[in-house]
């Protein structure tokens, strides 16, 4: 897989969710559960505008893709597991270094594990490791204004919406409005799983 990118392959465990790398032996649990979900996750699923190169289909070509992008420091494609079941993706892409040293992160869960606080932690313990091994500064979420669920975890971590962003995204056959969220290593010195924690305690 190759480790010479920053923090990755990496291992990441937090109350009883695994954020681990993603693997070619992954396919047959990844296509289980993208086929269990698949009316669940289609509309906030990425899709190809007329006229565009079309995405990589099959999970041998989406692995391929993201391993390289890994390798090569530009992305961190994790496997989110509970009791050692494949239940979803957390990926940090678009990794900017130079003067920028951002990235973006993009989730999904199975709908069987929605609503556990699975996905707050994961994408946590993402940001955390961002904020450390890989050593960015900033993480940015886009989030559709509808997808209840994403907003829902923006807010339990206490990301800040610091713009909106019109037709940004081609998602289920057309051009999507986003809420951007972002936060930067400045605004959470103790780390976001720690805030995630203050957050329940407070509930």
């Amino acid at each position: 897989m190759g480790g010479s990118a920053p923090g990755w392959p990496a291992r990441l465990e937090s109350y009883g969710v695994v954020l681990r790398s993603l693997r070619r032996s992954d396919a047959d649990e990844w296509q289980a559960v993208r086929a269990r979900n698949h009316d669940w996750l289609r509309p906030w699923d990425a899709t190809v505008p007329p006229g565009a190169s079309p995405r990589p289909s099959s999970y041998k070509m989406v692995v391929r893709s993201l391993l390289h992008q890994a390798k090569q420091g530009q992305c961190l494609p994790f496997v989110v597991e509970v009791g050692g079941r494949f239940v979803g993706q957390v990926t940090v892409s678009n990794v900017s270094r130079g003067s920028a040293q951002w990235a973006s992160i993009g989730y999904w869960l199975s709908m069987d594990v929605a609503g556990r606080g699975v996905a707050p932690r994961a994408v946590a313990m993402a940001i955390d490791h961002c904020f450390g091994p890989v050593g960015l500064h900033r993480i940015e979420i886009c989030v559709r204004p509808e997808n209840t669920n994403s907003l829902r975890v923006v807010e339990k971590l206490g990301l800040e919406q610091v713009g909106y962003a019109p037709r940004f995204l081609h998602i289920d056959g057309a051009w999507r409005d986003h809420r951007v969220f972002a936060v930067t290593v400045e605004e959470c010195p103790e780390g976001i799983a720690a805030r995630l924690e203050t957050h329940q305690s407070h509930q």
